[in-house]
């Protein structure tokens, strides 16, 4: 437990606290929480496959132990600032799934030498002589996956040429230890439907192999191949060429996640626990009501916030500014109270915590705890 100072901390274990937050709100409810964490734990155990979770999902230390707890290697970290924050937290296997600048690899070797267990990913030669530098300067070991492009077109090698090259550079350093290879197909973790995604995932999965073949064949087989995520995770343990998964919205199922079919006959092995909670503010208005949670306390790089209770059925949220949204009402009857409470499913679980400052943790509607979104923020 880690519970945070808020002026909501007085409702703790109140039966009814749920409904009694100050608002606009980030809920996160407790017992779905530990059931997606379970099955995501049980599903790779009965695979043989690895887990290291996305921390840029929950940037929260507490989220970080209870996955360990259930069986994850480690936790992915996509900056500096959240490796900072779990390393601080005695968080293990951390892994920096992003190329950083050149001129941040101090930092993460400041990392290491304070007992942080950090790797980082590298995509450019560059970027392996920094880390070589920092590394060998300090007198510590660092280990590096090589980084493959596999069909994103963000980060990654461009070919198996330059990852053997890469591979062949970390290898022959003295002070760094080459750890495996990276292959994240975050472009295809979206594609709704299962049959469609499968087919593009032929292509890019033959690609990935591609480059792991040829690296096997230049004598620098990767120890670890990692990659996948929550909306590609069961189809690519088919492929057979991930040993270690990045899953990270499993935990919070958000209104993008929803939609996506983990199966063919469309089964829901994980269910919604991230949402925020809001209040009515202004009832004036024939037709909907005002709120106070707007761009402010949603992701607005996706879909709106879907309704899941406090509003008659068939309402819609939609965003009226900064500070305000509105629940537009499904039949002109329809009515809310000012005051009454709202919570909406978040629509990209990532951006919408890094809005807030606090978890509210609730079992049914009682608050039971208050987590800090410790990593929030870059650097």
């Amino acid at each position: 437990m880690s519970n945070s100072e808020t002026p909501n901390s007085k409702l703790i274990g109140q039966p009814g606290s749920r409904w009694k937050l100050l608002t606009p709100a980030l809920i996160l409810d407790l017992d779905v929480l530990e059931a997606n964490i379970a099955a995501m734990a049980a599903w790779a155990k009965e695979g043989g496959f690895a887990l290291r979770p996305h921390g840029k999902s929950h940037k929260s230390p507490d989220i970080a132990r209870r996955q360990a707890a259930a069986g994850a290697v480690g936790l992915c970290c996509a900056s500096l600032r959240e490796a900072q924050v779990m390393a601080a937290h005695d968080i293990k296997g951390l892994l920096i799934t992003t190329p950083l600048a050149p001129g941040k690899a101090p930092l993460v070797i400041d990392l290491i030498k304070t007992g942080g267990d950090v790797a980082v990913v590298a995509d450019h030669a560059e970027l392996v002589a920094a880390y070589g530098a920092a590394a060998a300067a300090a007198g510590v070991s660092l280990d590096v996956f090589v980084d493959l492009d596999v069909g994103l077109g963000r980060t990654g090698t461009p070919s198996a040429d330059v990852a053997i090259e890469l591979a062949g550079q970390i290898s022959a350093h003295p002070a760094l230890n080459y750890a495996g290879v990276q292959g994240y197909m975050g472009h295809l973790q979206h594609v709704d439907n299962h049959a469609e995604r499968r087919g593009r995932l032929d292509t890019d999965t033959a690609d990935l192999q591609a480059k792991v073949d040829a690296l096997i064949k230049a004598n620098l087989p990767p120890p670890v191949v990692s990659g996948g995520g929550t909306g590609t995770h069961r189809l690519d343990a088919e492929y057979g060429s991930l040993g270690e998964f990045q899953v990270g919205s499993y935990l919070f199922m958000d209104v993008q996640y929803l939609t996506v079919q983990q199966s063919a006959a469309d089964d829901k092995p994980y269910g919604t626990s991230l949402f925020v909670q809001t209040s009515v503010v202004n009832i004036n208005h024939p037709g909907y009501a005002v709120t106070d949670a707007g761009l402010k306390s949603f992701a607005t790089d996706g879909p709106f916030p879907i309704i899941a209770c406090g509003a008659p059925a068939g309402a819609s949220y939609r965003y009226m500014g900064d500070e305000h949204g509105a629940i537009d009402y499904g039949k002109a009857s329809d009515r809310l109270g000012l005051g009454d409470k709202v919570e909406c499913i978040a629509p990209h679980c990532d951006p919408n915590v890094n809005l807030f400052n606090h978890y509210h943790v609730v079992r049914g509607d009682t608050l039971v705890e208050i987590w800090p979104v410790a990593a929030r923020g870059n650097s």
